[in-house]
């Protein structure tokens, strides 16, 4: 009776609080309920990022080109209505000829062309760089000619294709390559545990490839919605899946199970909204124009953009941004791969037969 007693007493006493929470720390309802608040954060974070970046565009600076001199009496009463209605963020460089002017358009260095035409102004803007600030400049234009009294003609010179007439067709098909890209990395190692690192990267490589000609064929070929530089737009739309991948790859092999937190952070809460794919960088919160063209969303669209609106006239850096964000995500995966949970060498039947 009294072994038994003893027992009893060991095993059966009421739990403590400190049995409870030793309890709770090692069950599932641990990282169900922060999940929970994570969830509810991300919704919140989600709705803010996206509402403070595109509800209200406010234009910041906005580059433009002025044809020679402000001395002619209409251009000069015209830009300072303008400078006035844009309140002082249209920022006019001088140029000589209407040929320089446009040669720094087509490299977007600036949004719109000034320069005189008879008694009056032509006002030049380009669509493709952002149809948000072509429509500002126009409805701006001609509301400042006829409040001081210029003749004002605007003419588009670089629109946008008529089946994409708002311009966001290219900023889907970025978020589409993005989301999918980690959506497909999570994918990856919840069923594909077995994979060694460079199997890992050979795999995200391979649906990088597929996912991009897809998106690609669709929005071209079965939707008509956009004329794409067809193998140009799909390595872009195939590099940067590859890249948002990775980006998962590395944030899963130094922090886990949570490595969705600084993902979704990075690419879709900060990096899609700074892009200037649905909202043109000048009219974009200053720091998001600024930090959108480091990132990996920003980058794939900038190069995608020109790819298809300025051919010849591409630039370099938006595929050094991707390549630099691939390279260190491949870099840090590779180092880290031994506290990465989807190793070879961390599956069951590994450390069986290893004993």
């Amino acid at each position: 009776m009294s072994g038994t007693g003893t027992a009893h007493g060991a095993h059966g006493r009421p739990p403590t609080r400190r049995d409870m929470g030793e309890w709770f720390r090692k069950s599932p309802y641990l990282p169900a309920t922060v999940l929970l608040f994570i969830i509810a954060a991300a919704a919140g974070l989600f709705a803010g990022s996206y509402t403070y970046a595109m509800a209200n565009p406010t234009p910041h600076r906005i580059p433009g080109a002025l044809v020679g001199e402000a001395r002619e009496p209409g251009t000069g009463v015209f830009v300072a209505g303008m400078e006035k209605a844009l309140d002082g963020s249209l920022d006019l460089r001088s140029y000589p000829t209407p040929a320089l002017a446009r040669e720094a358009l087509e490299d977007q260095k600036v949004f719109t062309i000034v320069r005189p035409q008879g008694r009056g102004v032509a006002l030049d803007v380009a669509a493709a760089s952002g149809a948000s600030v072509a429509q500002l400049l126009t409805e701006s234009g001609l509301k400042v000619g006829d409040a001081v009294g210029v003749p004002v003609t605007v003419r588009d010179v670089k629109p946008l294709q008529k089946g994409d007439p708002r311009g966001l067709a290219l900023f889907y098909i970025t978020l589409a390559a993005v989301i999918i890209g980690f959506v497909g990395s999570i994918q990856m190692s919840v069923n594909a545990q077995g994979l060694r690192p460079p199997e890992r990267i050979a795999f995200t490589v391979a649906y990088a490839v597929l996912g991009g000609f897809a998106i690609a064929a669709v929005v071209d070929w079965l939707l008509g919605a956009v004329d794409l530089p067809f193998v140009h737009s799909w390595l872009i739309l195939s590099f940067t899946m590859f890249t948002s991948g990775m980006v998962f790859a590395m944030f899963r092999a130094l922090m886990g199970r949570w490595a969705m937190i600084p993902t979704w952070g990075l690419m879709v809460l900060l990096g899609n909204p700074s892009s200037g794919g649905a909202v043109s960088w000048p009219l974009l919160p200053s720091p998001l124009g600024h930090i959108g063209r480091w990132l990996p969303p920003g980058a794939s669209v900038n190069a995608q953009h020109t790819a298809v609106y300025y051919q010849g006239h591409e630039f370099l850096f938006p595929y050094l941004v991707l390549g630099a964000w691939a390279l260190v995500s491949c870099a840090v995966f590779w180092v880290w791969r031994d506290r990465h949970p989807q190793g070879r060498g961390h599956t069951p039947e590994h450390a069986a037969a290893t004993g």
